[in-house]
């Protein structure tokens, strides 16, 4: 893995615009930066990340066939107990999954270490399936990439695959989210097209102007029933919604299915290394008031003994804490040495749980500390996306970077 200064494509700003990429500058920063990519070897790619990446998916989905089962592991994730059974029914009937983003800390030597999973609500979608291929492309044709250089990128075609894979032929399917949102719009519109080549139906629908029929099913601004809905709204608040009390009833089959709300809560990061201490992709990790605990010796620490004795070494080295409930980076604070080296503004979350995770710091280059974005489309990992910070803690103006496999 490394990182090298690149010419930026002639016009490259006139073609995002043209292609409603309207966010590549944020807050007067660039958001995509291709001064410069990422270079990787097809061994890392193969070997580091895309296989671990495959297990830890995997070991992801045993977490939660653990925690359906378990209404004390539901209630520790903050599921509301009256949807206990909802989660429970959706993961036994096998509902099908779209994608996800695992993030994973990764200095070119490995192992790669799983961050979190953003298993709900992923965005950085299209900067990563779509224009950074057109990137990769037009660098090539201009002779800035070498012939022989490849990009570890096969989203767009997984989700047209997956899509046709879940969905009957023309199936119409709903998509909504923000629309005031650039990010959050570009994500749906993304999936919307791989929809559309999956030979599907897609329709967009602003979150705010979904409501209830008569009969309490979904329904659009046009008043047609949703039948299957795609939502960039996460289960954590569909959950608390005034619509909640509708969401079994409803009929609407929702992607990502309801047991993603076990996935889409960083709590789901203590599971996993009681389920898989010591495993090399995984760092440490524990309910905060459980490490409290295990240091004063109290009952809970007899349940994760095992886990917590593997974990002291590297928790001695430092840890991170982060609200259970927590995007962009929001509520994350970084101790070392039994200090607080590093930490966010925005507490939004902070009332949330949190979960006391093991540091893994982010390798630099240039001054730029980068996370690997690691893209799972069903059960498989398909693609990449890098984000770099002149911070250790990646928030929502963090630099999208292209990436590259040469060697």
């Amino acid at each position: 893995m490394d990182k090298h200064n690149l010419p930026e494509r002639p016009d490259w700003r006139d073609e995002a615009e043209k292609l409603g990429f309207t966010f590549a500058d944020m807050a007067g920063e660039p958001y995509w930066d291709e001064t410069s990519a990422y270079q990787f070897t097809l061994r890392e790619i193969e070997e580091d990340i895309e296989a671990p990446s495959n297990e830890l998916h995997a070991m992801c989905r045993e977490a939660v066939a653990t925690a359906v089962r378990d209404e004390e592991w539901l209630r520790r994730l903050a599921i509301p107990d009256e949807h206990h059974d909802f989660i429970a029914a959706s993961w036994s009937r096998g509902e099908p999954e779209l994608y996800g983003r695992l993030d994973l800390s990764y200095d070119g030597k490995g192992p790669a270490k799983l961050l979190e999973y953003n298993a709900d609500t992923p965005t950085s979608l299209y900067e990563s399936a779509s224009f950074q291929w057109l990137w990769f492309e037009q660098q090539q044709a201009l002779g800035v990439l070498a012939a022989d250089a490849d990009q570890f990128n096969g989203i767009h075609e997984a989700l047209v695959d997956r899509f046709a894979a879940i969905f009957a032929p023309a199936e119409d399917v709903h998509f909504t989210a923000d629309a005031q949102n650039p990010e959050d719009y570009a994500t749906v519109e993304t999936l919307a097209w791989a929809a559309r080549e999956a030979g599907l139906g897609a329709h967009f629908t602003d979150l705010a102007q979904i409501g209830l029929t008569e009969d309490d099913q979904f329904a659009d601004d046009q008043s047609r029933v949703i039948g299957a809905l795609f939502k960039l709204y996460p289960w954590e608040d569909m959950l608390r919604d005034d619509f909640a009390p509708f969401l079994q009833s409803s009929g609407t089959r929702f992607v990502e299915p309801p047991w993603k709300a076990v996935l889409s809560n960083k709590g789901i990061m203590a599971l996993l290394w009681q389920l898989f201490p010591g495993h090399p992709n995984l760092l440490p990790a524990f309910f905060h008031d459980d490490i409290r605990d295990a240091l004063s010796g109290g009952a809970p620490a007899q349940q994760i003994a095992k886990a917590f004795e593997v974990a002291q070494p590297q928790l001695s080295n430092g840890y991170v804490t982060k609200p259970i409930f927590s995007r962009e980076g929001a509520g994350i604070t970084i101790y070392e040495a039994g200090q607080a080296t590093a930490q966010t503004q925005d507490d939004t979350y902070s009332h949330h749980p949190l979960i006391a995770q093991a540091l893994a710091p982010l390798p630099v280059y240039d001054g730029f500390h980068p996370v690997i974005g690691s893209w799972i489309v069903g059960e498989t990992c398909c693609g990449i996306g890098l984000r770099e910070d002149r911070s250790r803690i990646t928030h929502n103006l963090s630099r999208f970077k292209p990436s590259f496999i040469l060697g």
